[in-house]
C-alpha cells in the first residue's frame, strides 16, 4: 500500500510547516488527489491516520479533496470526463484527444496551523505550502501570511 508512504511525505512535509511557523501541532492539512494519480483517498486516510501518531499532527485532520480526470479535444474545444482507465477519445468529434486537464493531482493545498501556538491573527492560520507532488525527501516552499482569508498562498 503506497498510500502509507504518501502519508508519511505528508506529514513531514506538515510539521516542516509547524516547525517554520514556531508552531507545536498542525490541526488540519487539505489535500488534491486526482482520480488518476494511483492514490486512494480512503486508503489515504487511513494511512494518514496511522502514520500521524506521534507527531505534531497527532490531532490532524485530513480533507481530501477528490478531483475527476478531464481532458480537452483540441479538434472541437469539447471537455469531457475520461475515466478510469483513462479513455482519451472525444465522445463530441469521435476523435482521439491526447490533452488531459485534471485527474493527475497529488498536492498539498494548504497546512492549518494553531493560531495561538503560531503567533498569528486568527485570520491568517492556514498556510499553504506547495503544490507538487509530496515525495519523501522534499523540501516544503516557504509559507507566507495571506492577503485576505483564511489561507495563504504559496
Amino acid at each position: 500500500m503506497h498510500e502509507l508512504s504518501v502519508a508519511a511525505a505528508i506529514i513531514e512535509r506538515a510539521a516542516d510547516c509547524a516547525r517554520e511557523h514556531g508552531a507545536a501541532a498542525v490541526t488540519v492539512v487539505r489535500v488534491r488527489v486526482g482520480e488518476l494519480s494511483g492514490v486512494v483517498p480512503d486508503a489515504l486516510a487511513f494511512s494518514f491516520d496511522v502514520a500521524r501518531e506521534g507527531t505534531p499532527l497527532a490531532s490532524a485532520r485530513l480533507e481530501v479533496e477528490q478531483v475527476a480526470a478531464r481532458a480537452h479535444c483540441a479538434a472541437c474545444a469539447a471537455d469531457f470526463a475520461v475515466g478510469v482507465p483513462p479513455f482519451l477519445w472525444c465522445p463530441r468529434c469521435d476523435r482521439p484527444s491526447a490533452e488531459l486537464r485534471s485527474g493527475r493531482e497529488l498536492e498539498i493545498v494548504a497546512v492549518e496551523l494553531p493560531a495561538a501556538e503560531a503567533g498569528v491573527p486568527e485570520e491568517d492560520r492556514a498556510r499553504r505550502v506547495g503544490t507538487g507532488p509530496p515525495h519523501a525527501g522534499e523540501s516544503a516552499p516557504a509559507a507566507r501570511p495571506a492577503s485576505s482569508g483564511s489561507a495563504a498562498s504559496a
